[in-house]
This record gives structure tokens, C-alpha cells and sequence, in this order.
């Protein structure tokens, strides 16, 4: 029994499913979109966000701790240098995954994974709706009622 033990198995090993996990947030970066499966987008995106969280304070350790993800240095620079900057007004959700149906071979389900915009343009709200005049309300008489 799993109990209490986070994350998909995606149907590998630990060594692989982390090598898989760490190729998959490369690609991405060196790409900014990739189309994979929907249950390995899904396993990822927590590791990239946390990824591109951690680029954006863009400290000594803070690299050292990416570094340990990705290995290729030119990709490192790309996310701390180009990709971080892009998100420094938000909080989160630095991803997008757009739904493509599925897969001929297998008919699994894929999606396109891709860094969403980086600014976050504010979404003003409606303006309020100016109440109209009212007439005074209306008095209602009661009439009475007639004993005959």
C-alpha cells in the first residue's frame, strides 16, 4: 500500500521516473513548449514551477538547487536569466496545459505544455451599474371591506 507517499508512479522505478521528471523540465525550458502525455505534464508541473520559483530569488543557492535538476549550465542561464524575469509579478501558475485529444497509437490523452505570458495584465472589474431614479413607491390603500 502507498500510504502517505505523494506524487504518480507514471509506471517507472524511482531512477527513472527522476530522469524522467528532469528531461522533461529541460525540454521545456530549452523550448518554452512541449507536447507530452497528460499524466506526465501533470507530474512535472509541480517540479517546474518550484524550478522557475526558485530562479526568480536567483541566489547562489538557489542555482546550486537548480543545478541539481538540470544539468546543462546553458539552460540553467536561460531559466534565471530569460525566463525568471518574465514572472517576477506572480505568484504561481507560470504554466499552461492546453488539451489536444489523444494519441493515435495508444489513445492516451496529450496536452501541449507551455510557459504562459509572463506579465499578468489586470483584469479591471466592470464598472458598477448606476442605479436609475426610482419612482416613490407606490402607497397602497386598503379598502375595506363591506358587511351587506
Amino acid at each position: 500500500m502507498r500510504h502517505n507517499v505523494f506524487g504518480k508512479q507514471l509506471s517507472r522505478d524511482t531512477g527513472q521516473r527522476q530522469a524522467l521528471l528532469k528531461g522533461l523540465a529541460g525540454a521545456l525550458i530549452r523550448s518554452e513548449a512541449i507536447e507530452t502525455t497528460e499524466a506526465k505534464a501533470k507530474a512535472s508541473a509541480a517540479l517546474i514551477e518550484k524550478l522557475i520559483t526558485k530562479a526568480k530569488k536567483a541566489g547562489l543557492v538557489n542555482i546550486r538547487q537548480i543545478e541539481e535538476v538540470i544539468v546543462d549550465k546553458s539552460l540553467v542561464h536561460k531559466l534565471v536569466h530569460e525566463i525568471a524575469p518574465r514572472f517576477k509579478s506572480r505568484t504561481g501558475g507560470y504554466l499552461k496545459l492546453i488539451k489536444l485529444g489523444t494519441r493515435t497509437g495508444d489513445n492516451a490523452p496529450m496536452v501541449r505544455m507551455e510557459l504562459s505570458a509572463g506579465e499578468v495584465v489586470a483584469v479591471s472589474s466592470p464598472e458598477p451599474v448606476k442605479e436609475t431614479t426610482k419612482a416613490s413607491p407606490k402607497k397602497v390603500v386598503k379598502q375595506k371591506k363591506s358587511n351587506k
